[in-house]
């Protein structure tokens, strides 16, 4: 199976650089360090799968090299992975027909909230339309595609990764159980959020990050939902075999 996959974007919910802020990341020049809000765009199976929809979601299919999005996974109910949605009215028009979302039970309740006139009997001319799959631990296929969630904490927070053949996203972690790190062996690609250095409630330092990574033992690892409290692009020192993401990379991974 031949994979590609677009970091759309690699930064915290503030993205980066954060406003009104004058720290040196935040100044910096290098392109690297200037991180829109988290999500993937993962070409497959002659698909592309978005794995959550966040604020800066119309500036980033903008300038993705991949075809457009044909279906939406969300990780979680939090604004920077889910405030995106309406942005993908264009899609809905064009294919007329509903864009498929599949979600935990909670994530569909906060988008039917979120986006009510979505969901309205009568919606107005022009409303986006989704179509709603239910999804929780258990494996399920987007088309042809199998998907295998993983069940991590986001502090007290459930939340899911996803793994698709042998490349695995999982964003804003702070926990993962033991049992769901088996169904993380024999990666090609581990991509992980590391958020800083110094410790955080529901998220995962980079120094965490790195030990996590080297558990499950990916052949290569990403990180990424960087904040600007992690220190320049450049200046990270990481192991080898990992290193930090950047909007706009693309990972080519041939099964």
């Amino acid at each position: 199976m031949a994979l590609v996959l677009n970091f759309l974007g690699t930064g915290t919910s503030q993205g980066v650089p954060v406003i009104n802020c004058c720290c040196d990341v935040c100044k910096s020049k290098d392109a690297r360090d200037k991180r829109l809000r988290s999500s993937v765009l993962i070409s497959v199976d002659k698909q592309s799968i978005l794995i959550d929809a966040g604020p800066d979601l119309r500036s980033q299919l903008l300038r993705t090299p991949l075809p457009m999005p044909t279906s939406v996974l969300m990780t979680h109910a939090h604004q920077d992975h889910t405030a995106g949605m309406d942005d993908l009215r264009p899609l809905i028009h064009q294919n007329k027909s509903a864009f498929p979302v599949y979600a935990e039970a909670n994530v569909q309740e906060r988008l039917r909230q979120q986006f009510s006139y979505a969901f309205a009997e009568k919606k107005y001319p022009g409303a986006p339309s989704f179509a709603l799959t239910t999804i929780n631990e258990s494996p399920f296929f987007v088309n042809q595609t199998k998907i295998t969630p993983i069940r991590a904490w986001h502090g007290s927070l459930p939340v899911l990764g996803f793994r698709i053949s042998d490349i695995a996203y999982l964003t804003d972690v702070h926990t993962l159980p033991e049992s769901e790190k088996q169904k993380l062996k024999n990666l090609d690609v581990l991509i992980l959020n590391a958020l800083r250095h110094k410790p955080h409630h529901s998220h995962l330092t980079l120094s965490e990050a790195i030990q996590l990574a080297k558990d499950i033992g990916a052949k290569k690892t990403y990180f990424t939902h960087i904040s600007h409290h992690l220190g320049r692009h450049e200046s990270v020192q990481l192991p080898q075999g990992m290193t930090l993401a950047y909007d706009g990379l693309t990972l080519y991974v041939n099964n």
